[in-house]
């Protein structure tokens, strides 16, 4: 299973999908990316000074920013937060509910990640599969847990898909307790649970009185109002390649905008590169023809689940996906000859002058 050789030689550990970029030059295929604290530092970007938070938590930096008079208070319990969603949500974090479902196959969550298992679930359902939770053994399997990577062998990856059926994963609503009927299942929320920390720092900014900010996890962007002078954000999506900065720039407002790709984490082995984005359907690295999916969309916990769950598809489900779907979500996708295919709705607001985009219609 090839990907192409020309994708990134290079690990990309924190910002692997989007930046946010200050009123830059876009010409000539050269782009000043600017950090976040200097884009607040901008005169154009800020009519006041925002209030910032820069921290590592869920394996990534996060990087969060509140213009407003609440504004320190707002970043600072969003600190407090994402801390608070990590312990319940961390397959690392012996204490936390999901440690203790895969450990005794049954356990109690509270409300909201409850809820987000459900959400876990029935995205499960919609994509036909290609979002699956329960993939956490086939992951550490390959290596991409513990980084010590391999090619498991056919049997073992037949036997441990016998184990991904999301069926099998009980929710008891009254009492949020949470059973896995297979006992040799486990799960892992990691393909959910950025989106749904983004949504929830949102709302806690939306709660304080937060008109004008947003929040930068690792990469995966979610944007509140515009910036402060009414202007709109302009979010940088990385480019796959190494001589490539972005794929392009896109202007938006009161969005999230969350990128998958297979250059993201990588293994070589035998001249063949190996990527962590798995097809549930085979075992294998997903190898659908696709290098980067990036979804736009006011829920970043549903963006963040199908920018995986897309890429698994393949172009030519997800544009079938998407017009099922077209009032939930925008993408844009990069196959591997090099061609972009953008949704209708963001498509006006996206340039690059890099590479060939079309229009994906209804």
């Amino acid at each position: 299973m090839n990907i192409k050789t020309k994708i990134i030689k290079y690990a990309l550990p924190f910002f692997t999908g989007a930046l946010i970029l200050s009123g830059c030059s876009h010409e000539g295929g050269e782009t000043q990316t600017e950090t976040i604290q200097s884009v607040s530092a901008s005169s154009e970007a800020a009519k006041t000074d925002p209030a910032t938070a820069s921290f590592f938590a869920m394996d990534t930096v996060m990087e969060l920013t509140a213009y407003g008079d609440n504004g320190q208070a707002a970043v600072t319990e969003g600190e407090e937060l994402v801390g608070n969603i990590e312990k319940q949500l961390s397959t690392e974090i012996e204490e936390s509910a999901v440690s203790k479902l895969n450990k005794n196959k049954s356990a109690v969550f509270e409300d909201d990640t409850r809820h987000l298992m459900e959400t876990a679930l029935a995205t499960g359902d919609m994509t036909n599969g290609a979002f699956n939770i329960s993939i956490y053994p086939l992951m550490k399997e390959w290596g991409f847990i513990s980084q010590e990577y391999k090619v498991p062998d056919s049997e073992t990856i037949k036997e441990l898909l016998s184990n991904t059926d999301l069926s099998e994963i009980k929710i008891n609503t009254d009492t949020n307790e949470i059973a896995l009927e297979n006992k040799d299942m486990e799960i892992d929320l990691g393909g959910i649970a950025k989106g749904y920390t983004s949504d929830s720092l949102i709302n806690l900014f939306k709660e304080k009185g937060i008109k004008s900010g947003m929040v930068n996890l690792g990469g995966n962007v979610q944007l509140l109002g515009t910036k402060p002078n009414g202007s709109l954000w302009r979010v940088g999506i990385r480019s796959p390649y190494e001589d490539v900065d972005f794929l392009g720039i896109l202007s938006a407002s009161d969005v999230a905008v969350i990128t998958s790709g297979g250059y993201e984490r990588y293994f070589e082995q035998d001249g063949n590169i190996y990527h962590h984005i798995m097809d549930p359907a085979t075992g294998f690295p997903a190898d659908n023809g696709l290098v980067s999916v990036t979804v736009v969309s006011k829920d970043a916990t549903l963006a963040d689940a199908l920018s995986t769950a897309l890429y698994v598809m393949g172009k030519d489900k997800a544009i079938d996906f998407w017009r099922k779907h077209t009032d939930s979500f925008d993408m844009i996708l990069m196959d591997n000859n090099d061609e972009l295919y953008i949704s209708e709705g963001i498509y006006d607001s996206f340039s690059s002058d890099t590479f060939a985009a079309h229009k994906i219609t209804k």
